[in-house]
């Protein structure tokens, strides 16, 4: 892969989409002084090149009917490489998970997960998370309100 850092114009074109990932070729054109033509280069580029993943609709998970978030947070028993690649390989095929961070201190990893019920979350954590290998604590932190949701990276 070409090795490659996004220039001003790049960085504008990626702070809009994060905003308006529905904005056109020549809406965001017109809001940066450029022609149609380059832009669609440069997000073609920044698609090819992994900088834009892809785009989703942020939902709002309180207006969700049976939709409740919560934060795993687990340790493991073993820190071997294999180990730690082996739990992320995993949990990353569940679909309540969301997000699955490595992370220093006192945990492991933290997982986003949402599922319809606190009974389904019970589930997940008695049928996937506690019959992995290697588990040692899991806390739970259960979302009550979300005052801010974004994927937006600040630059």
């Amino acid at each position: 892969m070409e090795s490659y850092y996004p220039d001003q114009t790049d960085l504008a074109i990626l702070k809009l989409l994060q905003r308006e990932a529905r904005l056109t070729y020549n809406e965001i054109g017109r809001r940066l002084h450029k022609s149609k033509s380059p832009i669609i280069d440069r997000i073609r580029r920044l698609e090819k090149l992994g900088y834009i993943r892809g785009y989703v609709a942020l939902l709002d998970y309180e207006l969700l009917r049976e939709c409740m978030m919560a934060y795993v947070h687990i340790q493991l028993k073993d820190h071997s490489g294999e180990a730690l690649e082996l739990f992320q390989h995993t949990v990353e095929g569940y679909p309540e998970v969301l997000e699955c961070c490595h992370t220093t201190g006192a945990n492991d990893f933290i997982l986003k997960v949402v599922t319809s019920s606190l009974q389904s979350y019970n589930a997940f954590l008695r049928q996937k998370i506690d019959r992995l290998p290697n588990i040692g604590q899991v806390s739970s932190s259960m979302v009550l309100a979300q005052c801010k949701h974004s994927t937006a990276v600040p630059f």
